[in-house]
């Protein structure tokens, strides 16, 4: 456990600002940014449908992994698409946890982003390694396939699906049943959660997965029974040593720039798009696309 006190002041300040930072500032910022000394907090992404109890689930896992480390959460509210702003329901579910010393919650609305994550995620997850966090926990949306994007931001991705939730399944098989390292079927003191979770089996069974040699374990949670979300804390261990073990982080590294680098150029080519006007878009194609581009390059 870090032995450095949590500057929880400086910490809010430090994410507020990155959370509101555009394309520039984020630059800026990083330029500026100390030396992290190659520390890297582990990151854990709990990602599934809403309605699944991401946030009850995450708030269980927090109070188990925060005893012997210092932890974040991160948990994603969607914002309106009008108005922009977020109810952050998220955060008061997990109120009652904020008398843990060495675990910081924070809510952020999806903004502008339509991948189940936030603007600058990348760079709100940095400012908590530079923080000393030892594990930041990062939960989405909950918008289905959209959520592709966690999978190269975090090192262990756990769904969370309910029982009788096959029709969820079906949408999701596809793509982020392939990703996640972990399955939870939740809420599995209501009826058909076995059913489901041996149809979950099947499903990964005969999709496999990426990261050969881990079989994705398939665990029940309910409230009621607190052992299960410390078996799931387990698992969430086990998944880690096993890619510490078979090398496969780096990969996920990797990803992770690539990700952090499409994110930015996104964001200022929506910048470029937005200040248009109606005439532009009476050129031929052609000159829109290169005078895009030449904007592009003007403002970066």
């Amino acid at each position: 456990m870090n032995q450095n006190p949590l500057d929880r002041r400086a910490l809010g300040l430090t994410l507020t600002r990155l959370a509101n930072a555009n394309v520039d500032q984020v630059l800026a910022s990083e330029a500026q940014a100390p030396a992290r000394n190659g520390h890297a907090a582990y990151r854990i992404g709990v990602t599934g449908p809403p309605g699944a109890g991401k946030s009850s689930l995450v708030g269980r896992l927090a109070q188990i992994r925060a005893a012997d480390r210092r932890l974040g959460v991160l948990a994603i509210d969607p914002s309106s698409p009008k108005s922009g702003g977020a109810i952050l329901g998220d955060r008061i579910r997990m109120d009652d946890l904020e008398n843990i010393d060495e675990l910081y919650i924070r809510s952020f609305g999806s903004r502008s982003s339509s991948d189940g994550l936030t603007d600058n995620l990348p760079e709100l997850i940095a400012a908590m390694d530079s923080f000393g966090f030892d594990e930041v926990m990062v939960e989405t949306v909950g918008v289905g396939q959209a959520e592709y994007a966690v999978r190269p931001q975090v090192d262990t991705l756990v769904l969370v699906l309910l029982p009788d939730s096959g029709d969820v399944v079906q949408a999701m098989k596809a793509g982020i049943m392939e990703m996640a390292d972990i399955f939870v079927v939740n809420k599995s003191d209501l009826g058909g959660a076995r059913k489901m979770a041996a149809d979950i089996k099947r499903i990964a069974a005969l999709r496999g997965h990426a990261a050969a040699g881990w079989k994705q374990p398939v665990l029940l949670t309910s409230m009621d029974h607190p052992e299960s979300s410390a078996e799931l804390s387990s698992a969430i261990d086990r998944h880690r040593d096993f890619l510490a073990q078979s090398g496969m982080r780096d990969a996920l590294l990797h990803e992770r720039s690539r990700y952090r680098i499409r994110r930015l150029v996104e964001r200022e080519l929506a910048q470029v798009l937005q200040g248009l006007d109606q005439s532009f878009f009476e050129a031929p194609l052609m000159e829109q696309y290169r005078a895009v581009l030449a904007e592009l390059g003007r403002r970066t």
